[in-house]
């Protein structure tokens, strides 16, 4: 048995830097966007059994599966910043848990995973969107495009992933896309956005010595800050303006979403001060609140 040890924890450490390249602390992003075109398609806070198949399908592709072909990607050409950046100090391939090659094997093992699963057990529509967002993920972090280097095409690469396809990718489940409210869409582009530009704001410093000429490079890290407030200020407009204007739902009283808007842009100014991945989840956890409050009356009005 003692012979064996070594390899056992070998294969233990391998498995431990495979959960932190797929960063599973990530993986809700997903599954939260989806969930939420799921309720707007069905008017129901649970997807109907006949649709939990490939429901839980589609949760195992939004989650491991793109989250793993994603990252492997984007963390096997951010080396050189990564090695300059103390908070990627423990990513696998820094290490040298993983090598270059091992991220590789990894993204196309995934990626294929994803298509498949997305192609036999979820659907058509699911597979093309699945198949764009990985093309994106590509994109975004592999030369000679590079998107994450071209401020303005990075930040619309993940608004576009996260805001737009991964709630209709919900909504696919049940309905066609092309009943999908374009106003949720644009509210979605709004919000990833402004989420997005504080995150090149925390690896501004690795990021313009390996050369990565990234938003925050660019423009300076209090221009990323002050265009993602106002890009969080103007999805708290859309969200207002779609309740008071009964654009979505009619409801007499949209009392705590008034009162909570000003709670949603303070939190947001103040988070982004110095942002943190943390901080930045708390300001998601901040817009929970409103979201739910106007899910529950979208399913309260289905049922009428």
């Amino acid at each position: 048995m003692v012979l064996l040890r070594p390899a056992a924890d070998a294969r233990t450490a391998r498995v431990r830097a495979l959960l932190l390249l797929s960063r599973p602390w990530f993986w809700p992003l997903g599954w939260a966007a989806a969930y939420a075109g799921s309720v707007l398609a069905t008017h129901r806070w649970l997807p109907p059994a006949a649709t939990l198949p490939r429901s839980l399908a589609a949760l195992v592709v939004l989650g491991p599966l793109l989250w793993t072909a994603v990252l492997a990607v984007n963390d096997r050409y951010d080396l050189p910043s990564d090695r300059r950046n103390r908070r990627k100090a423990s990513a696998p391939l820094v290490t040298g848990l993983l090598t270059a090659a091992d991220l590789m094997r990894w993204h196309h093992g995934a990626a294929l995973a994803a298509l498949v699963l997305a192609a036999t057990a979820v659907g058509p529509a699911f597979a093309l969107g699945t198949a764009v967002v990985l093309l994106l993920g590509w994109l975004y972090s592999a030369p000679p495009v590079r998107l994450k280097t071209r401020p303005g095409l990075d930040v619309a690469a993940n608004a576009l992933a996260v805001g737009v396809l991964a709630p209709l990718a919900g909504w696919s489940l049940h309905r066609p896309v092309t009943g999908y409210p374009l106003l949720v869409a644009l509210l979605g582009l709004f919000l990833v956005a402004a989420l997005y530009l504080p995150t090149t704001v925390l690896d501004v410093a690795a990021d313009r010595v390996a050369g990565d000429v990234t938003a925050a490079v660019r423009w300076g890290t209090r221009a990323c800050r002050r265009a993602g407030l106002v890009l969080w200020s103007a999805a708290t407009v859309v969200w207002l303006a779609v309740c008071h204007l009964d654009l979505l739902v009619r409801r007499e009283s949209w009392l705590l979403q008034d009162l909570w808007a000003p709670v949603l842009v303070a939190g947001y100014a103040v988070a982004v001060r110095r942002p943190t991945i943390a901080r930045l989840a708390g300001v998601c956890l901040l817009f929970a609140v409103p979201a739910a409050d106007f899910l529950t009356a979208w399913i309260t009005v289905g049922r009428t």
